[in-house]
């Protein structure tokens, strides 16, 4: 028979039957979807445990919140407390140098107390003395100071008159021997007597920081065993190591500033130079503005006693000795202490400021600088394996008495 001509595939033959056919048609075959098993808890997928990491956030933010609202209201005992660790931190390594030499750790403790009540009562008594000796002639250059601005304000062409002028005074005079301000000073009296009683609970503090500062921290972190408790002794070392070098370095700093400060504005001849570098000392241990506030009160007073010339020579000083503070003290006498952005900086003093006030000022930037250094310190700790860290044969003997 004559060979018969290829016949098509018929539809439903056996080539387009079963996987083999539809590989060799070249059609796609589009699987069934599979259907992923229901989370076994609402929590699991990924709605859920960003549910989950917000409600944690939340309680977080929540107990930052009760803890500062109970500092705030235990401010008479947390202050006076922070205020004795940042000068134990600072005199802690005199104390060491003194029971090196063989002194105990009660008596070095109690002699430098002492030096450092000799040193505050003659810069007192020398602030007082030469406050005293000027105020009659700060007073007088005060009056001609006002009456120079009242003449300007008057005579320079602003939309005021005399009598105006004597009707601010009045008023402001009115406000001072008013009720308002007679309530106001005895209430002043009632936080004097809390600053007093600060004051002694704060010296009491200050002698055990200095006294017992390590065996403190062993029983604090007593409960704490193993690899956890060596990174809480390690955290506590560079906490104190940090804070120390932090008040120290800034007590230096502001050591420099008031001494070139007061002398400079001792040799442009404004009045009270000692009392104005006393506050620029102070004031350095605000960062960022607490110098600009000294340097505002000094030019203020050359202003007022010497005149507007002085004003700027008085204000040149300064500008100059913040330029050397910012660029060469603090880098080489804070180093690493103050491992903080400017930023964070900011931000610390600013929330000082408005929970605390001054005092709130002072404290927020070292308590910044030492929670970082904590937490990097923790972390880093935390990456050491166990079995890597060396033996510590005095971690026990720390916590003994007399350590």
């Amino acid at each position: 028979m004559p060979d018969q001509p290829d016949q098509p595939d018929q539809p439903g033959s056996s080539d387009e039957a079963g996987p083999a056919g539809a590989g060799t048609s070249g059609a796609p075959v589009a699987e069934p979807p599979v259907l992923a098993a229901p989370p076994t808890s609402p929590w699991a997928d990924g709605l859920g445990r960003t549910a989950t990491r917000s409600l944690q956030l939340l309680l977080l933010v929540l107990l930052g919140v009760v803890v500062v609202y109970a500092c705030l209201q235990l401010r008479l005992v947390v202050v006076p407390l922070l205020l004795a660790a940042l000068v134990a931190a600072a005199a802690a390594p005199l104390v060491r140098w003194l029971v090196g030499r063989g002194l105990g750790r009660g008596v070095a403790t109690g002699l430098v107390l002492l030096g450092g009540a000799v040193v505050l009562t003659a810069v007192g008594w020398a602030v007082v003395g030469g406050v005293r000796d000027q105020w009659p002639q700060l007073q007088a250059s005060a009056q001609e100071g006002f009456a120079e601005v009242q003449r300007f304000v008057v005579e320079g062409g602003l939309p005021v008159s005399d009598a105006q002028v004597e009707q601010a005074r009045d008023a402001a005079v009115g406000v001072l021997t008013g009720a308002g301000f007679r309530s106001g000073a005895l209430a002043g009296l009632g936080v004097i007597t809390q600053v007093a009683t600060g004051t002694v609970l704060a010296l009491f503090l200050l002698f055990y920081f200095l006294k017992d500062g390590p065996r403190i921290w062993a029983f604090l972190i007593s409960g704490v065993h193993g690899p956890r408790h060596r990174r809480l002794e390690r955290v506590g070392q560079r906490s104190a190591v940090v804070l120390g070098g932090y008040v120290r370095g800034t007590a230096t700093v502001a050591l420099v500033d008031a001494v070139l400060i007061g002398a400079g504005v001792a040799v442009v001849g404004v009045p009270l130079a000692l009392p104005i570098a006393l506050l620029t000392f102070v004031a350095a241990f605000i960062p960022i503005v607490g110098a600009v506030a000294a340097g505002v009160v000094a030019a203020l007073v050359a202003l007022v006693t010497v005149g507007p010339v002085s004003a700027l020579v008085v204000i040149g000083i300064v500008v100059v000795v913040n330029q050397v503070e910012g660029n060469l003290l603090q880098p080489v006498l804070l180093g690493r202490a103050l491992s903080l952005h400017p930023l964070a900086i900011l931000l610390a003093l600013t929330a000082g400021t408005v929970l605390g006030g001054v005092v709130g000022a002072v404290l927020s930037v070292p308590l910044a600088a030492v929670a970082w250094a904590a937490v990097v310190t923790w972390n880093a700790e935390k990456r050491v394996a166990p079995a890597a860290l060396p033996p510590q044969p005095g971690a026990a003997a720390e916590g003994a008495p007399g350590a």
